[in-house]
């Protein structure tokens, strides 16, 4: 009798930027979630809940669609799907994806703004050798 194939893996679909997603070995916040005060991790995070608070990272922050954040998000990359109140330091990628709401400040190397995100506040693109100037 002949072994059967391994199933094949799924494909996956490139993200509208088109940036392939990469599987998450991080965390979740699913939504029902509230949080009150700081949330701090190290490699990967999907929020997609309410937190009212600072979140502090050096590792991969994705605010989900049903997400709700009020307060300050410092982390090495975000990508931002649902609601941001606050400002946003990202030290190598900032991404606001259609549909997504943010109200602050942003700082980052690099941001993707897609056309229909709305962003209500000023961006500061530094490169890090600006940046320790």
């Amino acid at each position: 009798m002949a072994p059967t194939p391994p199933p094949t893996p799924a494909k996956q679909e490139p993200a509208p930027n088109g940036v392939a997603d990469v599987p998450r070995s991080g965390g979740t916040l699913s939504s029902g979630v509230s949080i009150k005060g700081s949330v701090k991790f190290q490699k990967e995070l999907l929020v997609d809940c309410e937190v009212e608070g600072k979140i502090d990272s050096g590792g991969r922050l994705t605010i989900g669609k049903n997400a709700n954040i009020k307060g300050e998000i410092m982390t090495k990359s975000v990508i931002v799907d649902g609601t941001v109140e606050g400002n946003i330091t990202a030290a190598e990628r900032c991404e606001l994806r259609a549909g997504c709401t943010v109200h602050g400040d942003i700082e980052a190397p690099r941001l993707v703004v897609d056309e229909a995100a709305s962003f209500i506040g000023s961006a500061k693109i530094a490169t890090p050798k600006a940046a320790a100037a």
